[in-house]
C-alpha cells in the first residue's frame, strides 16, 4: 500500500471509527496521531495523541501545529443531534454544523498548505449516508453532511493537479458508540429491548445490520494509499446498498 513512512492525523480518534482507522492505520506502518477533547479517553488507545476541539479555531490550529508533518489528514470528528425541521433550535443548528462543517474547513485550511508544498497528501473527511440523501429529524445533522460533501469536492477540483487528493467517506449506520448511545435513548424513551430498538438503524441497510468501523477504517487505509491516487472528489459509499434502493 504504500503507506509507510507517512503521518496521519485522524480526529475523533479515542473511539468508534476514528479509533479504527487509527489502528488500521498503524498497522499499516503509518505514524498516527490521533486527536479529540478528552485527553483521558485518547491515552487508554496508548496511540500517540493531541487535545483538540475541531469546533474551535484556536485549538484546530495549535493541534495541527503540534503534530508537525501531516501526510494524511482524516476529519472524522463529528456529533449528531435530531429534531423535527421547524422545531429545530438555532444552538443546535449552529453545534451540528460547527462540529461536522466548519471543522473540515479549519483542518483542511491548517494541514493541507504542507501538503500541496510536498506535492503528496490525503484529505480524507468522514461524511455520512446523510451526506447524500435527507433523513426526517435529522434535518441540522443532514445539511452540515451535505455541506462537508460539497466542501470535499471543492477542495479535489482546487487541488486536482498538486498530488493531493480530496475524498470523503459515507457510511450508513455504523456500530459505534453514537449508535449505542441513540439505541439507549429509544430503550428509554419507549420501553423496547435492546434488539428490537438496533432494529431501528439496522433496517435502513438492505443486508439488515450495521456497518461495522472497520469496513470504514479499509476504505481509508486504501484511499491514502498511493493505489489511490486517482481517486478525488468521491463520496465513497458503504451502507450496504441503502442509497441505491
Amino acid at each position: 500500500m504504500k503507506t509507510e513512512a507517512r503521518r496521519a492525523i485522524i480526529t475523533g480518534g479515542g473511539s468508534g471509527i476514528g479509533l479504527a482507522i487509527a489502528r488500521r492505520f498503524a498497522n499499516a506502518g503509518v505514524d498516527v496521531t490521533i486527536a479529540g477533547r478528552d485527553a483521558a479517553r485518547l491515552e487508554k488507545t496508548g496511540l500517540p495523541y493531541v487535545t483538540m476541539d475541531v469546533a474551535d479555531e484556536a485549538s484546530v490550529v495549535e493541534g495541527v501545529a503540534k503534530c508537525g508533518r501531516v501526510d494524511i489528514f482524516i476529519a472524522n470528528a463529528g456529533a449528531a443531534e435530531t429534531a423535527p425541521a421547524l422545531k429545530t433550535q438555532r444552538a443546535m443548528w449552529d453545534r451540528m454544523i460547527a462540529v461536522n462543517l466548519t471543522s473540515a474547513y479549519l483542518c483542511a485550511r491548517e494541514a493541507l498548505p504542507q501538503m500541496i508544498g510536498r506535492g503528496w497528501g490525503r484529505f480524507i473527511a468522514i461524511g455520512s449516508t446523510a451526506s447524500l440523501k435527507g433523513y426526517a429529524y435529522a434535518g441540522a445533522y443532514a445539511a452540515s453532511k451535505h455541506g462537508l460533501l460539497g466542501w470535499v469536492r471543492t477542495l479535489a477540483l482546487e487541488l486536482a493537479k498538486s498530488g493531493v487528493t480530496a475524498n470523503a467517506i459515507c457510511p450508513g449506520y455504523t456500530d459505534t458508540p453514537l449508535i449505542a448511545g441513540a439505541v439507549d435513548a429509544i430503550m428509554h424513551k419507549t420501553g423496547r429491548d435492546k434488539a428490537d430498538a438496533s432494529a431501528t438503524f439496522a433496517k435502513s441497510n438492505p443486508m439488515g445490520r450495521l456497518i461495522l468501523p472497520e469496513e470504514v477504517a479499509a476504505a481509508a487505509l486504501w484511499l491514502a494509499s498511493d493505489d489511490a491516487a486517482s481517486v478525488n472528489g468521491q463520496a465513497i459509499t458503504i451502507d450496504g446498498g441503502e442509497t441505491v434502493s
